[in-house]
């Protein structure tokens, strides 16, 4: 892909671990241990493609640095933090991050959720000045990150919270398959237990919603999980 992602983690090895599964992808990595470094690779490196940003740093916390990141630049933010508090999520996105990943996490699904806002930002326009607005558009359907709406033309379907972050998942990576362990782990945001049954209903009610033709958008693909049709 050849971007450029700088790691901020005091965490050598959460950095290891991004570093190992990000370079197979064909990102370039740079890496910070401290709040102070990250700034000063920011400044240096102008072609950093995407911060993804510890909050308990030492020096000055992932929260300083968004906060003085986000005076000049609105380069894609991923938090990772340990920090599972509603509050800690809700000032992380307030402050301007794109995305919030709680530790421990999957390191398949942190790659997704990475090449989703890549392309987001840089294949899909957000980066382009007349994009106020992050949308994700495949076929007729239109979700609006910033306002978490899911349109179909113009219609409005009402989501729910997990059906939210489905759609996010799905329409941000069309044509790759997802695991149940993946899609459960990123809709449901807690680690993975035999949960089959849950996740077979919530596809269900997605499907409904989206299609009288249950396999119009989303695909079983036996013995792998599922996947969002591109065509």
């Amino acid at each position: 892909m050849g971007y450029r992602i700088l790691i901020a983690d005091d965490e050598a090895e959460i950095r290891d671990l991004l570093r190992l599964y990000l370079e197979k992808e064909g990102y370039e990595i740079l890496e910070a241990a401290d709040g102070e470094e990250a700034l000063r690779a920011l400044q240096e490196y102008g072609d950093v493609a995407m911060l993804l940003l510890d909050i308990m740093m030492p020096k000055k916390d992932g929260f300083h640095v968004l906060k003085e990141l986000r005076k000049k630049s609105n380069l894609p933010v991923i938090i990772l933090s340990a920090k599972t508090a509603d509050n800690d999520k809700i000032l992380g996105l307030d402050l301007g991050a794109d995305d919030y990943i709680v530790k421990p996490f999957n390191p398949l699904e942190a790659v997704a959720r990475i090449n989703s806002n890549i392309r987001r930002f840089y294949s899909l326009g957000a980066n382009d000045s007349q994009a106020a607005k992050r949308l994700l558009k495949v076929k007729d359907l239109t979700l609006d990150l910033d306002g978490c709406i899911l349109r179909k033309g113009e219609e409005v379907i009402e989501l729910s919270s997990t059906e939210y972050r489905l759609m996010e998942l799905f329409m941000g990576n069309p044509g790759k398959i997802f695991t149940k362990q993946q899609i459960y782990e990123y809709g449901w945001q807690e680690a993975y237990f035999i949960a089959d049954n849950n996740i077979m209903v919530c596809i269900s009610k997605l499907r409904a919603k989206l299609s009288q033709d249950s396999n119009r958008y989303i695909r079983t693909v036996r013995g792998l999980g599922y996947r969002f049709e591109e065509d």
